[in-house]
């Protein structure tokens, strides 16, 4: 399978959904690296909004999911440095919080 590009990797992420949220982990700012070797497989570092969080499953579950027609091989590697804040909300991701009835 060829590699897929970057950019193709990041515009299916916008499809894994945080379950709490329910806002992607692209414009939440959650994804904190995409990288992609040789064979094409891909590795995305994610962290979550708290390392208690127990949705680890979920969104590992949707990431091979959303990534099954661009890859034979994903993996998510947790990340808990630098930690979460909102700043790393996108203005897409602020402005879809504040139609659920959040004030940021």
């Amino acid at each position: 399978m060829t590699p897929p590009a970057k950019d193709a990797v990041i515009e299916a992420l916008h499809d894994v959904i945080d379950p709490e949220l329910g806002i992607n982990v692209v414009d939440l700012g959650l994804v904190y690296g995409v990288h992609i070797d040789d064979d094409g497989h891909v590795s995305i570092d994610m962290t979550l909004t708290t390392p208690a969080c127990p949705l680890t499953d979920v969104l590992e579950e949707q990431t091979a999911d959303v990534l099954a027609d661009l890859t034979s091989s994903s993996h998510v590697n947790w990340v808990w440095t630098p930690a979460w804040s909102m700043d790393k909300i996108t203005d897409s991701g602020r402005d879809q919080l504040r139609m659920l009835g959040f004030s940021i």
